[in-house]
């Protein structure tokens, strides 16, 4: 990706995604500057700001050109309102483009009767997932912010259902499912930082939707172990998410889907690291 020329990008949150978006806009010319309230595993290539959001309520923060909000949803009864408004306060000036880092579990009551796009009306059911979509506003407000949803991520260091797989956790195989590798989602937001004409929102998903039971018998092969059982699929039994339009604006995905994604993560994947 070219187009990175010396500018400085404010990386807020910046946990395993942050670290590798910064990381690329470090090797394309990029100043990064990191805020976390542990920094220090963070590379020493970035800036690093030792700041809690949700207290710090003096914070100075240097000018930047852009920015990407990697928090998640905040347990405060306020949601991300302290959060935002603190980092509003905080930087001397609003930066010229910042993506907010959303989900798609906005989408949480619609059921797999429609394909959702950028276009289908948000249906939270949960308090997390209406946290999600008031922070959405909120970052849209402060900073103009682009909103992006990544569905289920995952990629290297993401093993948590490998691990089911291997101890035969029973999950509901009729679930439907989507997902977003690591590596195709921070594509995504590296090209939305640098775009001229980036869309205001987006979806980050992969091109197939599948049922949950796909996924682990796909898994389970590869493994060499046994599917684990299946148990009653919810009601609403998940979403089907379109993701049309990161293909336009991002090209062919890396991982396009289950398969490709998860063995590149099963060949890395050792079992007994914990």
């Amino acid at each position: 990706m070219t187009g990175a020329t010396n500018r400085t990008t404010l990386l807020v949150g910046c946990g395993r995604i942050g670290r590798r978006l910064g990381s690329r806009l470090v090797e394309a010319g990029e100043q990064v500057v990191a805020v976390r309230r542990s920094p220090a595993e963070l590379p020493e290539t970035f800036t690093r700001i030792t700041a809690d959001l949700l207290l710090d309520q003096g914070l100075e923060l240097p000018a930047v050109d852009r920015m990407v909000i990697t928090l998640p949803p905040p347990e405060d009864e306020h949601g991300y309102r302290t959060p935002l408004r603190t980092l509003a306060a905080a930087l001397p000036a609003v930066p010229e483009r910042t993506l907010f880092v959303s989900s798609t579990r906005v989408f949480e009551g619609c059921g797999a009767e429609h394909p959702v796009t950028e276009a289908t009306a948000p249906w939270p059911l949960s308090e997390r997932a209406r946290v999600l979509l008031r922070g959405e506003r909120l970052a849209e407000d402060l900073f103009g912010a682009l909103i992006v949803r990544p569905a289920g991520i995952y990629g290297p260091g993401r093993e948590r259902l490998l691990r089911s797989v291997l101890a035969g956790d029973a999950v509901p195989h009729g679930r439907r499912t989507n997902r977003i590798h690591e590596a195709d989602l921070v594509r995504a937001l590296e090209k939305l930082l640098l775009d001229p004409s980036p869309p205001p929102l987006l979806h980050a998903v992969d091109e197939e939707p599948a049922r949950l039971g796909r996924v682990l018998a796909h898994i389970a092969a590869r493994l060499g172990v046994p599917v684990p059982p299946s148990t009653p699929t919810p009601p609403r039994g998940g979403t089907v998410l379109d993701g049309a339009l990161l293909r336009s604006f991002l090209g062919p995905l890396d991982f396009p889907d289950f398969r490709s994604g998860y063995d590149a993560v099963i060949d890395e994947f050792d079992p007994a690291a914990r």
